[in-house]
This record gives C-alpha cells, structure tokens and sequence, in this order.
C-alpha cells in the first residue's frame, strides 16, 4: 500500500527560518526510510509564490504564475511510503512530525496522510 503524507502549514506564520538540525534530524529520518524499504521519495517544495497555478474553472483553462493572493495554508513537503497499513504510514508522519516539534518548536502545521491508489500502487 502506498501512502502520501504532506505537511500544510500557514505561510505567514513568524516562525523564522528552519534551524539547521532539522534538516539534519529529518535526513537522519529520511536515511532511516531508505534503508527500512518504505520510503519512495521525498522532499521539500518550491515556494508558492513560485509556483505556476493552473486552474479549470466554468468551462475554461487559465495558467497563472503569480504572484498570489495571500494562501492561508500552502503544502511545504511530502513524503511517499510503501507500507503494510494505514496505521504504519500514520506513524511514520508523526514521527517526521516529531521532528519539527523537537528541532524547531515555534512551527505548527498539519500532517495529512492520503492512500494512493493507481496501477502500481
């Protein structure tokens, strides 16, 4: 079973830049996945204002490239597990949640967890 977990949080949110050990803890993770046989792939995202938007809406295509109105919650990462279970993947994305809270306390977000589904899923 496949599962994506992302983290939503709120762009406007004076949490300062990520400290260093977090990313260092969530390499630490990421390695640890990699060598579990569940993580397939991972990674950090491009800011929104940096991202192109393509919206279907009344009948009609638009491409925007910004920059946007003020999102109130923006995807930041994700990660892609392979796994036994809804309950493993929920774990694994409170522990990467754990992280954050251990390495950089002033953030606060959402981890969603979604299934997968497709031919190779």
């Amino acid at each position: 079973m496949r599962f994506l977990s992302y983290i939503e949080s709120d762009p406007a949110q004076p949490w300062g830049p990520p400290p260093p050990e977090l990313f260092e803890a969530i390499g630490a993770f990421g390695e640890e996945l990699v060598k579990a046989g569940v993580a397939v792939d991972q990674g950090g995202l491009a800011p929104i204002e940096a991202s192109p938007h393509i919206r279907v809406s009344g009948g009609k295509m638009t491409v925007t490239d910004g920059p946007f109105s003020e999102a109130k919650e923006v995807i930041g990462g994700y990660g892609m597990y392979e796994v036994r279970s809804l309950e493993e993947a929920v774990e694994y994305s409170r522990r990467f949640m754990q992280i954050h809270l251990d390495h950089w306390p002033a953030f606060e977000g959402t981890s969603v967890v979604r299934q997968v589904f497709g031919p190779e899923a």
